[in-house]
């Protein structure tokens, strides 16, 4: 079995929490953290269940950092 450290994030978006590996292209939601926390466990054990060739992007130190845009 192959260990893969892996970086997650978690946000509130409306009434719901969002969280999403950084790694690779996934993420789930819940009512609160633990559950979209648990909900994106299920999605990537499905991801790395199905692809036998996963294409995972290396995180280092991640940093949020606040952007301001202008649109019209």
């Amino acid at each position: 079995m192959l260990k893969i450290n892996i970086k997650n994030v978690v946000w509130k978006e409306g009434k719901y929490y969002v969280a999403q590996c950084l790694n690779v292209d996934i993420s789930s939601f819940g009512k609160t953290k633990k559950e979209a926390l648990l909900a994106l466990d299920e999605a990537l054990e499905l991801y790395f269940e199905d692809n036998k060739k996963p294409r995972i992007t290396k995180i280092e130190r991640p940093e949020l950092v606040k952007k301001f845009i202008c649109y019209a």
